[in-house]
């Protein structure tokens, strides 16, 4: 096991709690959890990965694929200008504070997408390809059907709470459907490029409104290999988190949702990523080789995945993480 510099071991027992002296558990650390390997989708761990809630500003990893698929198909090129409407400059949450008749490349608003997780230029980006929110989040919906991702339904393009704030009128969506959507994200698209960034100025060159956008995953280098894939809180979600990392040319996707905090969500991550990498099966494993389906009742070999690592094997990583 190594790990990059900044960090040290601690060890917490148990999945789904962390034990903080003898008789004493917290409260559960998150609400569903999964790992896959990426080349394969074999399921390594789960934990209610079917619970459906609401996955916050995950959903701009959707947001990215249909973007994507349109920069694919020759409708728009990464350097096709995204104008700002009214309505964009106005979305509110984090932002970079887009300004009613500005313009940017395709590719500047994925950077704020997937770094700074703007919901202006999520919105932006949602009027420039389907002409409104209504008719992007129609082909969000429409894509999530064609990965097979049955406990999906999206209903904005930035994860945002709904303006009554009804859970279910909200974005919903399930750890399972989020770690199928990023397999596909890391396999067919670019995204790794713009998660990996640590830190990007928006506005570059630009003497009034230049921000300097950090991104929201601690991981990245905090804990060996990991470089995305996104996070998301609101106060229903939770703290929500789907990342990936390699190590010794392995990858592997793993999803927590409705953590407590970013703090638990985070170390929990840490921990289920080493988990995840211990459970890979050996690089000359028939498992390794085709891919197989997540789910063991439509797994025509009946090999059943893997549901956790070796029990022995659950360092978390200690390192400073910021309040959000």
């Amino acid at each position: 096991m190594t790990f990059l510099c900044r960090v040290s071991f601690i060890f917490i027992l148990g999945v789904v709690g962390i034990t903080v002296g003898a008789g004493k558990t917290e409260a559960p650390v998150y609400k569903g959890a999964i790992i896959i390997d990426a080349a394969t989708g074999l399921v390594l761990f789960e934990d209610n990965a079917d619970s459906v809630s609401p996955p916050a500003s995950i959903t701009k990893l959707m947001t990215f694929l249909v973007v994507h698929d349109h920069i694919a198909s020759g409708a728009i090129t990464s350097q096709t200008p995204v104008g700002v409407s009214a309505a964009s400059s106005k979305i509110g949450g984090t932002q970079v504070w887009l300004k009613q008749g500005e313009s940017f490349p395709v590719e500047e608003m994925l950077y704020a997408l997937m770094i700074q997780s703007a919901n202006d230029c999520a919105h932006a980006l949602a009027l420039e390809v389907a002409g409104s929110a209504d008719a992007f989040v129609g082909l969000m919906n429409a894509r999530a059907k064609e990965l097979g991702m049955t406990n999906t339904t999206f209903r904005s393009p930035h994860g945002l709470p709904p303006s009554n704030r009804r859970i279910a009128d909200g974005d919903l969506t399930s750890p399972r459907d989020l770690a199928l959507l990023s397999r596909y994200l890391i396999q067919h698209t670019n995204i790794l490029d713009y998660s990996s960034i640590k830190e990007r100025v928006f506005r570059e060159g630009q003497t009034n409104g230049r921000i300097v956008m950090r991104n929201h995953n601690h991981l990245i280098d905090n804990v060996e290999g990991v470089d995305g894939l996104k996070t998301g809180y609101t106060s229903g979600a939770g703290f929500c988190l789907a990342a990936t990392a390699r190590r010794n040319g392995r990858r592997i996707v793993a999803v927590i949702m409705g953590s407590p905090s970013a703090k638990v969500r985070d170390l929990k991550m840490a921990e289920l990523l080493q988990r995840g990498f211990a459970a890979l099966p050996p690089a000359d494993s028939p498992l390794t080789v085709a891919p197989m389906p997540a789910n063991p009742a439509t797994n025509p070999s009946g090999l059943k995945p893997i549901n956790a690592a070796p029990a022995e094997i659950s360092p978390v990583i200690k390192f400073k993480i910021p309040a959000r």
